[in-house]
């Protein structure tokens, strides 16, 4: 694209070689020398060849040098500023500033205000730039809105895109339905669609991506090819490339509350847990995600090792001091350093608890396999114990017979004696 400096020096010919070869109507209500000011239908023209070729067109308004100079039958158009709307032949544009909408041919309820805002527009409709060079290049692109200079500059066939600052989505080309607040951002955007930056510089190096929103000065700015992201905060930059992510907050943020939450009871979910980078996420369980699958056996028996206790927090954590219960990090760190979650700097900052509770699961499954050990012998042993029983009554009852007998015995050999 020529620069801004080369355009300045070669528009200015531009006009001079249009004026010699743009010859006027033979209808035309243009005259040598031109009226000052009022034209028939309600037109007004001041300025060389402003209007020149006028037939039919009414309350159309030419200020400026060669402003409107080829609108005939056109209507409801205002030109201020030299090469304004030059080779307009549509309805109802507005252009205030030299070389504003000056490409225009057919497009329709354009606005342009500022030099050179939507110079190289020719068929498209329904733009707004406001600025110097805002909307630029645009040539077939419509619904767009473009506030500050440079806004949209290199846009060219883009649709229903919005930028508002200085340079915002300056290099957008054909991206369609996004929006920018704030000077350079989205500045990069070339052909992302459905992008929403607000803040100075929010989304700046963002070039293909789509689909991602930034609020903060810098949110997003590292940003480059990928998609659906959402970065929130002031110097939340993202990183390059990244999909699928949502960032909230710089590095110097300490504490976050958020409300609806506490009190609020759902009546299923998972836990959520906090990486040291601060990412959230819940634990899986299935199998489909795990690898090395076996049996605890021994590696639950450090949990003998632990020493629980109560405690208070620091005064700045916890200036009520509830009386807390649960392990010490750096305790459980000698004990089984795969027990503790570490922070940025590798040190000890809290126990994996649900591991431990895990643990705890596999030592109780342990007692309980002993437990029906034991119980499967002392149920072996009673089922002896009432055998040794029986055979003990069964040997009783023998006796008492034998005893029984021995007595009628003894008494029948008494009375024979006696006789």
């Amino acid at each position: 694209m020529t620069s801004t400096i080369q355009l300045k020096t070669i528009i200015p010919s531009l006009f001079i070689a249009l004026t010699l070869l743009c010859p006027a109507s033979p209808k035309a209500f243009g005259v040598s020398p031109p009226p000052d000011g009022g034209y028939p239908g309600g037109n007004t023209a001041e300025g060389q060849t402003a209007l020149l070729n006028l037939t039919t067109g009414g309350f159309n308004t030419a200020v400026g040098f060669l402003s409107l100079r080829s609108n005939t039958t056109s209507q409801l158009n205002t030109g201020l500023g030299a090469g304004t709307l030059l080779a307009n032949t549509a309805d109802k544009n507005t252009a205030t500033g030299a070389g504003a909408l000056l490409s225009n041919t057919t497009g329709i309820d354009n606005t342009a205000n500022g030099v050179f805002a939507l110079f190289s527009n020719t068929t498209g409709g329904i733009n707004t730039a406001c600025g110097d060079e805002a909307l630029f290049s645009n040539t077939t692109g419509t619904y767009n809105t473009a506030s500050g200079a440079d806004a949209l500059r290199q846009n060219s066939t883009g649709t229903e895109n919005s930028a508002f600052g200085w340079a915002a989505l300056d290099a957008n080309t054909i991206g369609n339905y996004n929006t920018a607040c704030g000077g350079q951002a989205l500045q990069s955007c070339t052909i992302g669609n459905n992008n929403t930056a607000v803040g100075t510089g929010a989304l700046y190096g963002n070039t293909t991506g789509s689909s991602n929103t930034a609020v903060g000065v810098n949110a997003g700015s590292n940003l480059t090819t990928g998609d659906n992201d959402i970065d929130i905060g002031y110097n939340v930059q993202g990183v390059a490339g990244e999909s699928n992510t949502i960032r909230i907050g710089d590095t110097n943020i300490t504490t976050t509350i958020i409300r609806g939450i506490s009190g609020q009871t759902i009546a299923s979910g998972a836990t959520v847990f906090v990486a040291s980078n601060g990412q959230l996420g819940t634990m899986t369980s299935s199998k489909r995600f795990k690898q090395d699958i076996k049996p605890m056996n021994k590696a639950s028996e450090a949990l003998f090792s632990l020493r629980p206790v109560s405690f208070c927090y620091d005064k700045e954590i916890d200036p009520a001091a509830t009386s807390q219960f649960g392990l010490v990090a750096e305790e459980v760190e000698k004990v089984n350093p795969d027990l503790v979650v570490r922070d940025q700097a590798g040190k000890p900052y809290t126990v994996r608890y649900d591991a431990v509770n895990a643990m705890l699961l596999n030592e109780f499954l342990k007692e309980h396999k002993a437990f029906l050990q034991e119980q499967s012998k002392v149920q072996n042993l009673e089922a002896a114990l009432r055998a040794v029983n029986q055979r003990l009554k069964e040997q009783e009852a023998k006796i008492e017979r034998v005893t029984a007998q021995i007595a009628v015995s003894t008494a029948t050999r008494q009375m024979v004696s006696d006789q």
